[in-house]
């Protein structure tokens, strides 16, 4: 008797109806993201095939590498959507930001509005490589100001790894957590997969994001998951409605 091994389900296999991205790199020359505007609308279009339905997309406001500013950032989306106009792609998309938090970003809150992906929710990051030594002040000042930080990637931050007690901490501080959908399929490594798969199973993740900068990130998306349950993944997807525009 043959048995046959039940193949495992995929990443776009579970994209749910309506699903709002709130993490992508598709303005175009504006980041590490797309290339311009031909390579903006391929990424919109793969993404559109795998079920996304809107777009929040995030370029880095990065001071010193990227040093995107609200209006630079407002005038290139202006010009992804006249190229998605020119090219018959009709899908509702806006751009805010994914902001470094670093010794810059207290002072670029306190003089002027940020980007937010809606209302108050506002897309943050950290250095990969240790995070910034008044982060919890900054944190602080930063709702303060009436903002509500989504961490992005928190599980791709190898110096909080193993440790529960240091995202719990972050979650005390008012983070809300976005996992990038990849990191359950093992493309950044076993490390941030099994640091994903145990903020998942302790129902610490709040929403997923693709974090799309380019084709290979698009069609990885296609991958299985490496999860052997997933209703939490599931669940993250869905909380991205609360941002449909």
């Amino acid at each position: 008797m043959l048995f046959f091994k039940k193949p495992k389900t995929r990443l776009v296999d579970i994209i749910p109806d309506g699903y709002v991205d709130i993490h992508s790199h598709l303005l175009p020359s504006i980041d590490d993201g797309a290339k311009d505007e031909d390579d903006s609308n391929l990424l919109v279009n793969t993404l559109m095939d795998y079920g996304f339905s809107q777009f929040i997309t995030t370029p880095h406001v990065l001071n010193g590498v990227w040093n995107n500013t609200s209006e630079g950032i407002k005038a290139t989306e202006k010009i992804a959507l006249n190229a998605q106009l020119q090219n018959n792609i009709n899908v509702p998309f806006k751009a805010a930001a994914e902001y470094l938090i670093d010794d810059t970003f207290m002072t670029l809150f306190k003089s002027e509005p940020l980007l937010t992906l809606k209302d108050d929710y506002v897309l943050v990051e950290m250095s990969y490589l240790n995070p910034p030594m008044q982060l919890y002040d900054i944190l602080f000042e930063l709702q303060l100001q009436g903002y509500k930080p989504v961490l992005a990637h928190p599980e791709r931050y190898m110096f909080y790894h193993n440790n529960m007690e240091a995202y719990k901490k972050l979650k005390k501080a008012g983070c809300l957590f976005q996992i990038n959908l990849l990191s359950v399929t093992g493309y950044y490594g076993k490390p941030v997969l099994d640091n994903c798969k145990m903020l998942l199973d302790e129902d610490m993740i709040d929403y997923a994001g693709s974090d799309t900068h380019h084709t290979r990130h698009a069609a990885a998306l296609k991958n299985p998951i490496l999860l052997k349950k997933f209703k939490n993944l599931e669940k993250a997807l869905n909380n991205n409605s609360h941002f449909k525009m």
